[in-house]
């Protein structure tokens, strides 16, 4: 997959792409039906906007993304799509009126052959964009546009606001029914405090900085070690959360890969929450700690052995 951070000056062989636009935060099943739906009509493209939108005119709101654009990028990629079109989002995009976008940005720009957007997609300044806007401005400016439905499982309408609901409160199965995957938190392994090491249980440690929280606590998970010589897929159990035995309180994500001996500082990892545990918890020391720990890998392993 090729991955452009602009809009200008692009390569000829980059342009004439069938695009998806949207933010896809998450990539659930209802992005999906859009991605599919942009297939078979030029290359397969995606146009989506770094940082998202919200974080631009609503800093100050609880963190909500689903995604960081690491992961986001590698869901699409595992989807097929052969272009990510990953557009700088700041003043001048959004001051854009909906013709001078359509028009300077995906006619000129980009020169795309098609665009699909959900029916609930805004563009422009304001937002004042709709899909049946962006289906005339193709029509003048030489590309096609399709509007997707919204999609609906068992008569519920699939969104962000609901995955996130669903991880808030512990329910990952639920989340994944409607991501169409399991949810997963991306990145770097960090140094870390080495605690887990000195208790037996030596753990991979990841920032969430940014990301939405799913309910803090255990975890059985799936890990696909992305780079490095470990590369592959394992199971495991991971800790969301604040660390309440040692009055720590910034959240992280501290995984733990079974049957894994190697050094896994600053590879890549990709980390799937599959069952919610139980909550964090504190001990009056540290047998019971490592008496839990013990418990929560082996329901772990038999949660994951039966998927």
């Amino acid at each position: 997959m090729e991955t452009y951070t602009h809009w200008q000056g692009l390569p000829q062989a980059a342009r004439g792409a069938s695009v998806a636009m949207g933010n896809f935060d998450g990539v659930h099943l209802g992005h999906q039906s859009v991605i599919d739906l942009a297939r078979g009509k030029g290359p397969l493209g995606i146009v989506t906007f770094e940082p998202h939108p919200r974080q631009i005119f609503a800093p100050d709101a609880p963190t909500f993304r689903l995604m960081n654009p690491e992961a986001r990028a590698h869901r699409m990629e595992k989807l097929g799509v052969e272009r990510l079109f990953e557009l700088p989002f700041n003043a001048d995009l959004s001051g854009m009126t909906p013709e001078e976008f359509a028009r300077n940005v995906l006619a000129t720009g980009l020169g795309v052959a098609h665009v699909t957007v959900g029916a609930d997609f805004r563009f422009g300044k304001g937002r004042t964009g709709t899909g049946d806007d962006l289906r005339d401005l193709g029509a003048r400016l030489g590309f096609g546009v399709t509007v997707a439905p919204l999609m609906q499982v068992a008569g519920l309408e699939i969104s962000s606001t609901a995955i996130r609901n669903a991880l808030a409160e512990g329910r990952p199965r639920d989340a994944a029914a409607m991501l169409g995957h399991w949810h997963r938190i991306e990145g770097a392994v960090l140094h870390g405090e080495k605690r887990g090491r000195d208790l037996g249980f030596p753990t991979a440690n990841m920032s969430v900085a940014g990301l939405h929280l799913p309910k803090l606590g255990v975890y059985a998970v799936k890990v696909d070690v992305l780079t490095g010589q470990h590369a592959g897929s394992y199971h495991g159990a991971a800790s969301l959360g604040v660390r309440p035995m040692f009055g720590e309180n910034l959240p992280n994500l501290e995984t733990y890969l079974f049957d894994f001996s190697g050094d896994l500082y600053g590879q890549h990892l990709s980390v799937a929450l599959v069952d919610f545990l139980r909550p964090e918890m504190t001990f009056d020391g540290l047998p019971g700690l490592i008496a839990q720990m013990q418990a929560d890998c082996a329901r772990a392993r038999e949660i994951l052995a039966a998927l």
